[in-house]
């Protein structure tokens, strides 16, 4: 499924220290290209894979940027800071996780997998009236933040060096792994924060796939990582249309299709041959297209 030649997808293995847009510009001026965004943010303590879209491809951004994820971290025990990560302040330390059993860690973390409320960082990008709570955190206002229902599908403990607890998650987009380090440290009456912080999958996308920064300057290795726009739409079912559809779809129109079963209101990725034509929303019959590509 194709849109372009220039229109594709690059997984990018950011390390610790540039921010997301960081990476965005140097992909830019590597490449030459000036349309290139990015999936989700990482913060500049992470590292770990970051899905770069170029070209029209940048259209499917919010469609990949929905995924779930999958991270490997580590938790500080005994140690609250006011960002929930080690770039912060910190706020309040005490030593209850000396007697911290093994028995009393894992009931814990099993306790946060699921459908959960969590409560938002207030160093988060998350943005209260057009405006990043970073920034307000940074001049000292406390906003409160309501719960948002996120899903740990899975947290696995990787291993334990008191007072550090390294695990892995896979989790709903929109979950904070700094929140969860800060919840498992309040259930345990110690408080805890992030040390490290690495993202190893976004939908399908794995890191091992990803490619350097360095590397984005060798047409080589961009040239074998790309994947085609369809990679980012693999959890969207594809649906086939013959020329005429295809006309009218580019032309923003509605269009009856005869609908085999499926969901209500279903989002589809409809292609004819190997281009991508259209995301759209299937109804009874009827495909509303959202997002309409070219020739």
């Amino acid at each position: 499924m194709r849109i372009t030649e220039g229109d594709f997808l690059i997984p990018v293995d950011k390390p610790v220290g540039p921010t997301s847009h960081d990476v965005v510009s140097k992909a830019r001026k590597a490449l030459g290209m000036r349309r290139i965004g990015h999936t989700g943010t990482l913060d500049p303590f992470a590292s770990g894979l970051l899905v770069l879209c170029a070209g029209r491809a940048t259209r499917l951004a919010e469609y990949i940027t929905g995924m779930d994820k999958g991270y490997e971290a580590v938790a500080c025990l005994g140690i609250e800071t006011d960002t929930l990560d080690l770039s912060g302040e910190v706020t309040s330390m005490n030593d209850r996780w000396r007697s911290i059993d093994s028995s009393s860690l894992e009931e814990v973390v099993l306790s946060q997998i699921g459908l959960i409320e969590q409560k938002p960082p207030q160093f988060s990008a998350k943005k209260i009236d057009g405006e990043p709570m970073y920034r307000r955190a940074r001049r000292g206002e406390v906003i409160p933040l309501p719960a948002v229902q996120v899903t740990i599908y899975e947290l696995e403990i990787m291993s334990v060096t008191l007072p550090f607890v390294r695990f892995s998650v896979r989790c709903s987009s929109g979950t904070y792994v700094r929140a969860i380090a800060r919840d498992i440290g309040l259930m345990l009456g110690c408080g805890a924060h992030l040390t490290e912080l690495r993202r190893t999958t976004i939908g399908k996308f794995r890191v091992e796939t990803a490619i350097s920064l360095e590397e984005l300057a060798n047409a080589d290795a961009v040239s074998a990582a790309r994947v085609e726009p369809s990679a980012g739409l693999l959890h969207i079912p594809p649906l086939s249309v013959d020329e005429a559809v295809a006309d009218r779809l580019r032309n923003g129109q509605r269009v009856r299709i005869e609908q085999q079963g499926g969901e209500s209101k279903a989002l589809v990725a409809v292609t004819h041959g190997d281009n991508l034509i259209a995301i759209a929303t299937l109804d009874a019959g009827l495909l509303r297209p959202r997002k309409v590509f070219m020739r």
